[in-house]
């Protein structure tokens, strides 16, 4: 249950960051396959943190262009 606080409570970079360190673990090779397993285990719990904070910052933007455009939309439509 600990991966899921510190799942939480890690920011993009910090995910992305240790997401990279894993990658860079399981393509050098070397370990076994239950640490291999539990590597890639811990990746696909990163992935997902990294994808959420993604997501969410797409939101943010998608939200700031649609409230743009609908400011530009209201000005057009005081103009006439």
């Amino acid at each position: 249950m600990t991966s899921k606080v510190t799942e939480e409570s890690l920011g993009y970079e910090q995910a992305r960051d240790e997401l990279i360190e894993v990658v860079r673990r399981l393509e050098a090779g070397g370990t076994t396959l239950e640490e291999s397993l539990a590597l890639w285990e811990r990746g696909e719990e990163l992935a997902k943190v990294c994808r959420r904070w993604l997501d969410g910052a797409r939101a943010r933007l998608d939200a700031a262009l649609a409230e743009e455009e609908g400011s530009a939309a209201a000005a057009d439509g005081d103009g006439e």
